[in-house]
């Protein structure tokens, strides 16, 4: 999801009393309806806001630094400035973005392992010191461009999961480690750190142990050297449920307790990114066209339904080259889609396929999902959408709500609205008389 400067200014929907999200989400819905029927977000604020108390609650030791990649909303951007977490920009674009709510450029990473010189050039004139690095190349591109940076060192991690040992690797090993900090005093660069990311599709517990031995490693052999490191990154891979963050807290806490103690006065930091976003954004799409065929009982054995049923194909008003862009990065992450529409307990559910509109054979959405069955004009909302789901020249806009409560709560946190918060333009959303009560539905 990318934002802008120029979108600074933004209305934000103020839930009062009973109001829920739903009914924000049916009340455009409704208004989609009688108009263009677009494919929108919803963004629950408050998730956001409940994200950050429940990491300060648990993961006390560790300062978040938002990674701005997951999703650049102003809105986003400037509520996590004003909760007080730090950043990891991956461009220039997402350093200006930061930097125009005044963000110190200690608080800022400028992450990624290959960096275009011009992103190193900035972050130097900007004096934004922190520069992630895993290889000599962009070693010495760091010590032409940006001689004062203080350089984290990304430690590659086991794969742990499927999805890692298909994709690209990332990091230095403990070997590799060792030259780079050698070839780090030779260009007089300051190694600061240790970075290690551990994704969210690991099972192994013990790898975030490993890593943070491996970790331990690195500043032993920085010492030897003579660097003052006193940075630990622990990376992103928070999937944003509460379960995973105290599974990772107690695998955590006794390694870092052992190998990186109070005492030594060490910054332990964390780049959460959909942790914060993911559930706190919905998508509503409509469905366009539809088409029906023959299930092929041989290929299909019949594991969705009990019936000899035929499938339909929806064809919605956004896909893989918009909302759903990550489908093509992340072929195996699993979307569930929900019929907006109201149901009986009785309705029957048909094998079902999703696409996009560009009738292009990579544009699927969903592969197989079981829904009922849906007419031209129907919407099917997708949660936990809030996470990569924005391309650069497709852009649904993005209705912004919180409730009273929630709202409350960003002032208990410490957060001056006045003056943290000045873009935010707060106003009660408007509901249709019937919406508190019930959903709508939606004609074909």
């Amino acid at each position: 999801m990318k934002g802008t400067l120029d979108e600074l200014q933004y209305s934000v929907e103020l839930l009062e009393g009973s109001a829920a999200l739903r009914d924000v989400i049916d009340k455009h819905i409704h208004d989609q309806t009688l108009a263009m029927k677009s494919a929108f977000f919803v963004a629950d604020l408050g998730v956001i806001v409940r994200q950050q108390i429940c990491w300060r609650t648990k993961m006390d030791q560790i300062r978040p630094f938002y990674a701005v990649k997951s999703n650049s909303s102003p809105v986003v951007v400037e509520i996590l400035a004003a909760l007080g977490t730090g950043f990891v920009c991956s461009n220039k674009h997402e350093l200006d973005l930061v930097k125009g709510f005044g963000v110190p450029s200690q608080d800022i990473i400028l992450g990624g392992t290959c960096k275009q010189l011009s992103h190193i050039k900035y972050a130097a004139k900007h004096n934004i010191p922190l520069l992630v690095c895993d290889n000599e190349a962009e070693l010495r591109k760091i010590a032409r461009c940006h001689p004062k940076a203080k350089v984290l060192l990304l430690l590659t991690s086991e794969s742990c999961c499927e999805r890692e040992e298909m994709a690209i690797p990332f990091g230095s090993t403990l070997k590799d480690c060792r030259h780079l900090l050698e070839c780090a005093r030779e260009l007089s660069l300051h190694v600061t750190g240790v970075k290690f990311n551990i994704p969210s599709c690991c099972q192994d517990a013990q790898a975030f142990s490993r890593a943070v031995s491996d970790a331990r490693c690195v500043f032993d052999m920085g010492a030897e050297l003579g660097f003052e490191m006193n940075i630990l990154d622990i990376g992103g891979g928070f999937d944003g449920s509460e379960a995973q963050l105290d599974k990772v807290h107690q695998t955590l806490k006794p390694m870092l307790d052992m190998y990186f103690p109070l005492s030594t006065g060490l910054s332990i930091i964390a780049e959460p990114g959909a942790y914060y976003v993911s559930s706190a954004f919905t998508l509503a799409v409509n469905i366009i066209a539809k088409t029906t065929v023959a299930r092929d009982c041989c290929d299909q054995p019949h594991i969705l339904s009990a019936n000899d049923e035929p499938e339909f194909l929806y064809y919605m008003n956004d896909g893989v080259y918009g909302s759903f862009a990550n489908k093509l990065l992340c072929e195996d992450s699993v979307l569930t889609p929900l019929a907006h529409k109201e149901l009986s307990t009785e309705e029957p559910l048909f094998s079902s396929s999703l696409w996009g509109p560009s009738a292009d054979d990579l544009d699927q959405v969903v592969e197989r999902c079981l829904l009922p069955e849906l007419s031209v004009g129907d919407w099917l909302l997708f949660s936990n959408a809030g996470a990569n789901g924005l391309g650069s020249e497709h852009k649904p806009p993005v209705f912004y709500s919180i409730t009273e409560c929630d709202w409350q709560e960003i002032h208990n946190c410490g957060v001056n609205l006045d003056t943290s918060m000045k873009n935010f333009s707060l106003g009660p959303c408007c509901l249709q008389p019937s919406m508190s009560e019930a959903s709508i539905s939606t004609p074909a």
